[in-house]
């Protein structure tokens, strides 16, 4: 028989369930952290966010234990400043290229390569920008008792606390899908942008004044954003034929 999240719920208490995975955790030499504990505690009192059987699921409770673990660990390890990002896998459309041409016809062929590499560029630091922000918060917000939920090991919710908060982060205030969006509306799940899209402002502030402190910042950001790129290049995918990547080579040679 398939053991999934609602039938182990279903059939323990919460002391019960969290024994689970301590111990299937032990079996394999890991430890069963704060982090673990209270994301699982959060999956336990909200059922409906727990993961789907699609996801995880095992043939007892201790193999949907190691699932769901190896899913955690998986998404720890391949956390944006340790992971090389994929090239992109589609091939642009000639007729882009046309389109633009026939609006501005000086353009010579060399000027629509480079516009056509600088857009899948600009895709690939799009595809990253969510998973920079989601690791500087993991790293700002563990001083308050937030915990990442790396790996999607608990559905719709990005961050738990150890108080029982729920938190789902986007870097848009326009990047909600609909069915994330209806989850919350009945769900403790609290959500925060960082940019207001409609206006172009910053967020920071709710973080700042709830913990009355000033470190949650644009600028802080910054910084951190530099500084995984910087030690890790290959967490922003350029492909070889890319002709910025010349012009970036043949600039740090200046």
């Amino acid at each position: 028989m398939t053991t999934t999240f609602e039938t182990l719920i279903n059939s323990t208490t919460e002391e019960q369930f969290l024994q689970i995975f301590q111990d299937s955790f032990s079996q394999q030499n890991q430890t069963f952290s704060e982090t673990h504990r209270t994301i699982l505690t959060a999956c336990y009192r909200n059922p409906g966010l727990s993961p789907s059987p699609r996801k995880i699921k095992g043939s007892s409770p201790e193999f949907l234990a190691r699932a769901w673990l190896k899913k955690y660990s998986e998404g720890f390890e391949s956390r944006i400043s340790k992971r090389i990002s994929k090239l992109p896998s589609t091939v642009a459309d000639p007729m882009i290229d046309v389109i633009i041409k026939t609006r501005f016809p000086t353009l010579t062929i060399q000027h629509l390569e480079h516009i056509k590499h600088a857009h899948r560029l600009s895709m690939s630091a799009e595809n990253i920008l969510g998973l920079l922000l989601e690791e500087f918060l993991a790293t700002e917000l563990a001083d308050y008792g937030w915990h990442c939920c790396w790996g999607e090991v608990i559905r719709y919710v990005d961050f738990c606390n150890v108080d029982g908060s729920l938190l789902q982060v986007k870097n848009r205030s326009n990047s909600e899908n609909s069915a994330s969006s209806s989850v919350r509306l009945n769900t403790p799940i609290e959500k925060w942008h960082r940019v207001d899209a409609s206006k172009g402002t910053y967020n920071w502030h709710y973080f700042n004044e709830k913990y009355a402190t000033d470190k949650f910042s644009e600028k802080n950001f910054i910084i951190f954003v530099q500084s995984v790129l910087t030690q890790n290049p290959d967490a922003l995918a350029v492909e070889e034929n890319n002709p910025w990547r010349a012009l970036s080579s043949s600039s740090d040679q200046v």
